[in-house]
């Protein structure tokens, strides 16, 4: 089975960071987003996956031409234009259309067991299976309704099939298998999407859709505060994920959790953490107070600042004696 990673889009409310960065190369736990995407692949012996492109592409290619995971065979679709999630697959149908395959949103951090969700897609029949979860912010997606055994039954304000009685309302993962059938639904060369508009149709003509239902760890990646709280998480083990090798600091005043990288100066009376991520190179002068914070690659923190709640982006100074509370910093 191949995979489609989805990693075009602009990552607007992750703004100033996405002008420097795209989101998808966002590091957590000091690796990029992507790789954490490729980990979930490799765990589901999947050895070819393309990644559709637009937004900031050459960091994304030039960062995998040089670290290429060894056990995947990348391609990359390069978007002039966003075509959406549906055309994004469609420009790369020559590469997806010989079985089924896996489409995953780049912005999101999980654990999910991808066999587990191939096995039930495979059980069930289904023409295309999304990854589903129960939550109580249901309000900030377009809810879906799915039945006692699965199977999808209604897309909020898109389709608009009877309901049946005794459905649940949940929301999807942006994980999903799909059957090579959905090309012959998807125009060429324009946008359109998938949950707007091929799949309530789907569901209207009938064909048997299924919603898997996950209950384990799952975070999208839309704001500074789900971004900070992943990589928090991710140091509390509440999500299973590699991570970049820490440096043990000799500083006294380290408050784990605390991941450190590789060439970093801190000075020993800084106070560093809890829920900290130095990246590496980075420099910490004396006094400065860093809590609940992460930063990228090349970051400098003069003396007596204070940065706590906040995103630093690679190569930032933190000027002597700041204040930075709640912030992303470019």
């Amino acid at each position: 089975m191949k995979a489609m990673v989805l990693a075009a889009g602009f990552g607007t409310r992750l703004q100033p960071l996405t002008r420097v960065l795209p989101k998808p190369m966002f590091p957590v736990l000091g690796r990029p987003l992507l790789s954490h995407i490729f980990d979930l692949l490799r765990l589901a012996n999947i050895s070819e996956a393309a990644v559709n492109i637009h937004h900031l592409p050459n960091c994304i290619v030039d960062y995998f031409k040089n670290d290429q995971p060894p056990y995947l065979n990348l391609h990359f679709s390069r978007e002039e234009k966003i075509l959406g999630t549906a055309g994004g697959i469609k420009k790369m149908q020559g590469f997806l259309e010989d079985g089924p395959f896996i489409l995953i949103n780049s912005d999101i951090i999980t654990d999910i067991n991808l066999n587990a969700v191939i096995d039930f897609h495979k059980k069930k029949n289904s023409k295309l299976t999304l990854v589903v979860r129960q939550d109580n912010s249901l309000e900030q997606y377009d809810p879906i309704e799915i039945c006692e055994d699965g199977r999808i039954a209604h897309f909020i304000g898109a389709s608009s099939m009877n309901l049946p009685d005794n459905t649940t309302r949940v929301m999807f993962t942006g994980i999903q298998i799909v059957e090579p059938e959905i090309f012959d639904r998807i125009p060429s060369g324009r946008f359109y999407g998938t949950t707007e508009d091929v799949f309530p149709q789907m569901v209207n003509d009938g064909i048997p859709i299924y919603g898997y239902l996950y209950d384990g760890y799952w975070k999208d990646m839309g704001s500074r505060e789900s971004y900070l709280q992943v990589n928090a998480d991710a140091l509390d083990g509440k999500v299973q994920l590699k991570g970049i090798s820490s440096h043990e600091s000799n500083g006294p005043f380290i408050l784990p959790p605390v991941l450190i990288g590789p060439n970093c100066r801190i000075a020993e009376d800084s106070q560093i953490g809890p829920h900290t991520i130095i990246g590496p190179n980075c420099t910490i002068k004396n006094e400065a107070v860093i809590k609940n914070s992460v930063f990228w690659a090349g970051v400098t923190v003069e003396a007596g600042a204070k940065i706590r709640n906040s995103i630093i982006a690679q190569n930032s100074t933190i000027g002597e004696g700041k204040n930075i509370n709640e912030e992303s910093v470019i």
